[in-house]
């Protein structure tokens, strides 16, 4: 049978022959309706009939996707009065940005919660190396984690650091503490970060982790955090679903002479 895509939100879905189950690829698309505000805060879903037709699937199926909605406490169902969305705070994404930085990365620890799925110190790879402004022989310290929000995994974290800073605390604090309150207590004062963004592919290791298939789409980002007197302390590498994370970005135009320019505020 061919591949045959349906429009579902700002999204296709295809419907046949996938890896992801037909009721796991429209519970998505419906989830991502009701995060979006399609439905209102308090609106009604279409029936399983009118789904069913939309998406070209058994009723059954649509049935399928709206009980994981109902699970994840985003509708409730109601014999006779139809499917009602009761809120999106479970997987609402956590957002983050640039401006602000050190301030929304201590909310986000504060909001989140960490497991260390490696730790050790390793020989820096050369983009690490360069990164970090190493010498050739120099140790890192490498760990990777995963970050959740109310239990649900959104981010995948693999983190460098010189071997001076990282050998001042184990994975036992990592998992108890943010990055940034760690680089305070190592006496690091964190003056400035860069970070660049492009698309990324979950391979097996990372899919685990963020409980996603081979081959989703996830946003990647490189960060490296420099101290006061300018110099790499922390090199970041973050997959982060983009479906429980989101990026937001405000424009507003300036005037500069007779030309019009954009200055930018993250959120």
């Amino acid at each position: 049978m061919p591949l045959r895509p349906v429009r579902g939100g700002d999204r296709m879905v295809t419907t046949h022959n996938a890896v992801t189950p037909l009721y796991h690829q429209i519970t998505l698309v419906l989830r991502e309706r009701i995060e979006a505000g399609y439905y209102g805060p308090e609106g009604r879903i279409p029936s399983e009939l009118d789904l069913s037709k939309e998406f070209d699937v058994s009723r059954i199926t649509v049935s399928r996707a709206i009980n994981d909605l109902a699970q994840e406490g985003l509708v409730e169902r109601r014999r006779g009065a139809g499917t009602r969305v009761i809120g999106s705070a479970l997987n609402r994404p956590v957002t983050a940005g640039i401006g602000g930085l050190l301030q929304s990365l201590n909310d986000m620890g504060s909001r989140t919660q960490v497991k260390v799925l490696e730790y050790g110190f390793v020989s820096p790879s050369p983009d690490v190396q360069a990164a970090l402004d190493l010498p050739a022989d120099a140790r890192v310290q490498r760990a990777v984690r995963v970050r959740s929000f109310k239990g649900e995994p959104f981010s995948y974290l693999t983190s460098f650091l010189p071997d001076d800073i990282g050998g001042q605390f184990d994975d036992k604090a990592l998992g108890q503490h943010s990055m940034m309150e760690l680089l305070k207590l190592a006496g690091v004062e964190v003056g400035s970060a860069e970070q660049s963004f492009s698309a990324s592919l979950a391979d097996p290791q990372t899919g685990a982790a963020l409980d996603v298939v081979v081959g989703t789409p996830l946003l990647s980002i490189n960060r490296v955090v420099r101290d006061r007197q300018d110099r790499p302390v922390e090199y970041l590498r973050i997959l982060y679903r983009t479906d429980r994370y989101q990026y937001r970005m405000s424009m507003d135009a300036e005037n500069e002479g007779a030309a019009r320019s954009w200055s930018t505020t993250e959120s």
